[in-house]
């Protein structure tokens, strides 16, 4: 039985949204396509059959090597020149579509463009010698490479719509963020993958990103049953949306905070202010008055005749928790980067607030006493 497993599905299952979003992703990738190339001469090749396949990795499996514009452009190029080729140069057709198509997968391996459509490429090409010696070398330009570049256009606009990252992301030269950082370096990480023989399937960025989250979630099971009702500060220190940013920067001054909740009256939250917003709205005082940055805070936290208020710079689009919530859920909504402090709410008003020293302080006493 554990060895008919085997012939099941290895692909986890998506979501409805995942599944909507990468067909309707190549019905727009094939409407971008019969939409640049309507009225050419010969339109109708763009369809080939290869492209079907191509439309597959870019809008279902975005982020695999094999999926990326380097390797779609360059790999089906490749391999309709060796099919061309072929057709042009082998009469027997059993012998021309097995070269064109070995040589086409050794092709796009020697520059690192390996494509599985590009096999059906050459092959295409091996098997229609009437148009191949019609059209000649034509076909690898059109339709075999500006339609694989339409593809690979269309596939980035549509990543950019719906929110997910193509082509792939390498390895950054800046430090990256925390919850993908890990103590490999990128040639590490590929040696990996070769030795897993993962290489034509996941990318030392990806990977790094997955090591990262195993991480942070072997240290969300640190925190045990915590909840952020157990870890947050209720000794509030709290401003009016209609207190003057010189009161705010006076209290971030006086407290040492980095964040400041924003209540309206009997505790109904608003927002936070953080320390970040400040420094924000300076920087755009700089640049639209042409002053110094120094200036111009000054002029943000000094008495004036219509100060700027604390409603006016809170923000409001941040993670938000309830007492129940465990501490689990909260540190990677704060290893980011983008969230110093997260409110807790009971029925729309603050109760406490996690700050990120809490978050340490939780933390570490647990792995005291364990």
């Amino acid at each position: 039985m554990q060895r008919l497993r085997g012939f099941g599905p290895s692909i986890a299952q998506q979501s409805p949204r995942e599944v909507l979003r990468a067909g309707a992703g190549a019905l727009f990738g094939f409407a971008l396509l019969a939409l640049a190339f309507a009225g050419a001469p010969g339109a109708g090749l763009f369809m080939i059959a290869p492209f079907g396949a191509s439309a597959v990795l870019i809008f279902a499996a975005p982020s695999s090597p094999l999926a990326q514009p380097w390797s779609v452009v360059v790999g089906n190029t490749v391999a309709a020149a060796v099919g061309v080729a072929a057709c042009l140069l082998i009469g027997d057709a059993a012998l021309r579509v097995a070269l064109a198509v070995s040589l086409a997968i050794a092709g796009m391996l020697a520059l690192r463009a390996l494509h599985p459509p590009g096999g059906a490429v050459a092959m295409t090409a091996a098997l229609t010698p009437d148009l191949i010696h019609d059209i000649g070398w034509r076909f690898v330009l059109t339709p075999v490479a500006a339609g694989s570049a339409a593809l690979v256009l269309a596939g980035l606009a549509w990543a950019r719509a719906t929110g997910r990252h193509y082509p792939l992301r390498q390895m950054e030269v800046a430090e990256p963020p925390p919850t993908a950082r890990v103590s490999l370096s990128e040639d590490e990480l590929n040696a990996i993958l070769q030795n897993y023989r993962q290489s034509l399937n996941l990318g030392a960025a990806d990977l790094a990103r997955l090591i990262g989250a195993a991480e942070m979630q072997v240290a969300s099971h640190q925190s045990g049953d915590m909840t952020a009702g157990d870890i947050m500060s209720r000794d509030l220190v709290t401003v009016d949306p209609d207190a003057p940013i010189s009161e705010v920067a006076e209290l971030f001054r006086r407290h040492g905070f980095t964040s400041i909740p924003v209540v309206q009256q009997g505790d109904k939250f608003l927002g936070v202010i953080f320390q970040i917003h400040l420094i924000r709205r300076a920087r755009e005082d700089a640049l639209r008055l042409d002053r110094g940055f120094g200036a111009a805070m000054a002029r943000l936290t000094g008495r004036r005749e219509h100060p700027v208020r604390a409603g006016d710079i809170m923000g409001t689009a941040m993670p938000r928790a309830l007492r129940t919530t465990p501490v689990a859920a909260l540190l990677p909504m704060m290893a980011e980067g983008h969230c110093d402090a997260v409110p807790v709410l009971d029925r729309g008003r603050i109760v406490g607030i996690v700050t990120r020293t809490d978050m340490i302080a939780a933390l570490a006493r647990r792995s005291l006493s364990g």
